[in-house]
Formats: C-alpha cells, structure tokens, sequence
C-alpha cells in the first residue's frame, strides 16, 4: 500500500525522510513515496504526483511553520484531496498547533510527533491495509520497538534546522517572479527533451536539427504574458468570477501549467 508523504523546506523535507524509513519499519507492507527521494523537485510534477496517486491509499503533509502557506505544499494538498477516493489525508504538525493551520489545510486530520498521535496515525494505516494489516496486539508492540528512535531522530532534527515563520505574500514582483521562475523550470526541462528528439531526427533522417522554441532568448515577452495573465487573473478574483473563468483568461496569455500557478495564488487550490 503506497503512502504519499509531502514537504517543503528543509525541516520538513528531513522530518519527511525519517517517516518514510520510520514507517516501513513499523508496517512493512507500506510503501511509502516521498518526492525527495522519488522524482526531482524541478521534474513536471503534475505528471508525477498523477500517477502516483493513482494507486495511493493514503497523504501525510509534513507541516511546518515555513511551510503551512507555500505554493508547492498547498497544490500537493489539493491534489492529494482530489485523488484519493477514502479522503485518508492527514498533516503531521511539526512545529505549530491546529490554531496556527489555516483553510484548506486545517480540513484535515492533524497528527502530532508525540507517542499517542502517531500511534493513532499508525493504527489508521494498518487499519488501510485490511486483511494484510497486522494484529493490534502485534501492531503495538511493533511500535513500541521502533518509537523510541523516532522520538530521538525527530527531536534531532527540531534542535539541528532552524525554525522560519511562513512569509506572507511578498509584494506583486516578487509573485511574478517565483511563478516564472517555475515555469522556465518546466520550459526547460521541455525544451531539452524536445532537443534531444529534434537531434535523432536529424540523424536518422539527413536533415539538420532545429532548435525548440522554449530554448529560445525570448524572455522578455514570456515576462510580460505572465504578467498580463497575472493582471488580468487579479481582477476576474476581486470581481468574484469563477476559479474556470479565471483559468480560462490566463491561458489566453500562458500555457496551462503556468495558469494554474496564478489562479491557485489567488483561488487556492480547493
């Protein structure tokens, strides 16, 4: 049974490693995925993140305070919430408390690091698995074994990283900025497959290579469309239209991917 586990930053990503090891030592036939070590985090993860859920049974968000608001943690969420058809989605809360968990997050089933609530988080796992789950006297003493070095290694990691408070919404440049940064990461990414196809091609027919569009120096009016979209986004959400009439405006100046980075800035992802 696949566990999909999500994180941002380095204090969550560290908590995340732990819980991945952690749990297939307590429940073997879990398998769970943590993005870290599974796909690189500038890889096309709407791809990725669709064909894990595909066979997964249950989401645990690693959350934090740096990351209860972030982009990347926020669109996980809401695809977790989307694909799986049980709803068996849960945040561990690392270092905050439920107040601090705003809409959509605070939906969910919160899970703290301390014996009781991992110990009920581990039960609604084995509970998953149906008849390959373990007894519960088994299951108990399982975790009595392994707990210990969870607390020790977690605690460890709460001393070694630094506790950062979530940043609120930096002014509008600075939004413009992270969502082009991330799409020329996927522009990219594109851009050396479409090479490399356009190259055997070339080889295999006599005909010289031409390079992809997205590798091209055209910057500039790749900046000014997302900022058009952005615009235009910004003020379809405070005439209150719709999150699909929204999306449908921004593609009218970007591809998709980099539409729904905007609308999710300002509908969410819900």
């Amino acid at each position: 049974m696949k566990v999909f586990i999500s994180w941002s930053g380095d204090r969550s990503r560290e908590v995340a490693d732990l819980l991945r090891d952690w749990l297939s030592c307590v429940i073997q036939a879990v398998k769970p995925w943590v993005s870290t070590r599974d796909i690189d985090r500038g890889a096309l993860w709407f791809g990725e993140i669709s064909g894990q859920l595909q066979d997964t049974a249950v989401g645990i968000i690693c959350l934090t305070q740096e990351n209860k608001e972030r982009p990347w943690i926020l669109f996980e969420a809401g695809a977790l919430a989307k694909g799986l058809s049980t709803a068996r989605v849960c945040t561990l809360l690392i270092d905050l408390q439920p107040g601090d968990v705003r809409e959509p997050l605070s939906q969910f089933n919160h899970t703290f690091p301390i014996r009781e609530s991992m110990l009920s988080l581990v039960r609604t796992l084995n509970g998953a698995l149906g008849e390959k789950g373990l007894e519960q006297g088994v299951l108990e003493q399982v975790f009595e074994t392994y707990f210990s070095q969870f607390d020790q290694k977690f605690k460890a990691i709460i001393a070694n990283t630094v506790s950062q408070p979530n940043k609120e919404i930096g002014p509008e440049d600075d939004v413009l900025n992270e969502i082009l940064a991330a799409t020329r990461a996927l522009s990219r990414r594109v851009g050396r497959i479409e090479s490399t196809m356009s190259r055997r091609a070339g080889n295999l027919f006599g005909s010289p290579s031409t390079p992809s569009p997205v590798q091209r120096n055209d910057e500039a009016p790749e900046a000014a469309a997302v900022k058009r979209a952005f615009e235009e986004v910004s003020k379809l959400a405070a005439e209150g239209a719709s999150k699909n009439s929204a999306m449908s405006a921004a593609m009218k100046f970007v591809d998709e991917v980099t539409a729904g980075f905007i609308v999710s800035h300002f509908f969410g992802t819900t």
